[in-house]
């Protein structure tokens, strides 16, 4: 997920679907898991986000802005630090580029390179191309609930091209947004959470603002994704999301 890291916050809901008049109901797990993986999606946005990456030896800070269309198309541009001000990504379906303004070079990402860190953070590349892909690629079942929470597992499904062996959410019902998100390796070894607050209403939406990323591992370390501002169902199109327009500086 970028992590997904990346891309507009939309309105998490949830479909029910009648099973029996008047008598049961069911959650349609695959549909509720999707809206939590394109929250930072939808139709379209405009946002700008902190990030802040903790390591054991330095801390970094990083402002960007970000354009998303629907769940295949995403754009962010790095504002600040000076030194780094230009780099950005671009995502168009599954394929990912980079481009590094100091040396004026677009670099398309090979599948070898998909587990690498995005932005020196604790978000990989394949996050960017397969979080808004995991209702397709997962059979979801329900594990637990309450009155204040789902507890959801995500198994891969046979030739799903995944790297998580399993994922865990906890969706609040209230708000109906995630709470936290727990990845396993395919041995089945917790390594990754991720941990939803800042939940704030923007027009009809309510959306987590902020988004930390813990790589369980190396508990010293983790990413703090923090966005400062969110705009929604703005004029955008397929076209803006070229080569041409990673390249642009501003």
């Amino acid at each position: 997920m970028v992590i997904s890291i990346w891309t507009k916050t939309t309105v998490i809901f949830f479909t029910i679907l009648f099973q029996l008049p008047g008598l049961a109901w069911a959650l349609d797990l695959s549909e509720l898991i999707r809206k939590v993986e394109q929250q930072y999606t939808g139709q379209s946005s405009i946002s700008k986000v902190e990030m802040t990456v903790v390591t054991g030896h330095w801390e970094r800070h990083l402002s960007m802005e970000s354009w998303s269309l629907g769940r295949e198309h995403f754009l962010v541009r790095i504002l600040s630090p000076a030194k780094e001000k230009g780099v950005s990504t671009l995502k168009v379906e599954r394929e990912v580029w980079n481009f590094l303004p100091k040396v004026d070079r677009v670099i398309r990402i090979p599948p070898s390179m998909m587990g690498g860190a995005w932005m020196g953070s604790h978000i990989t590349n394949d996050d960017l191309v397969k979080a808004n892909h995991i209702d397709q690629d997962y059979d979801f079942s329900l594990l637990d609930e309450d009155e204040q929470q789902w507890t959801i597992m995500g198994i891969p499904k046979p030739e799903a091209p995944v790297i998580w062996g399993k994922i865990v959410y906890q969706v609040l019902k209230d708000q109906l947004v995630p709470l936290q998100i727990e990845y396993y390796d395919e041995e089945d070894v917790l390594v990754r959470r991720i941990l939803f607050d800042d939940v704030q209403t923007i027009g009809d939406r309510t959306v987590p603002l902020k988004m930390t990323v813990l790589p369980l591992e190396k508990p010293q370390e983790k990413t703090i994704m923090h966005y400062r501002d969110l705009r929604f169902d703005v004029d955008l199109n397929k076209a803006f999301f070229s080569l041409g327009q990673l390249k642009r500086r501003r």
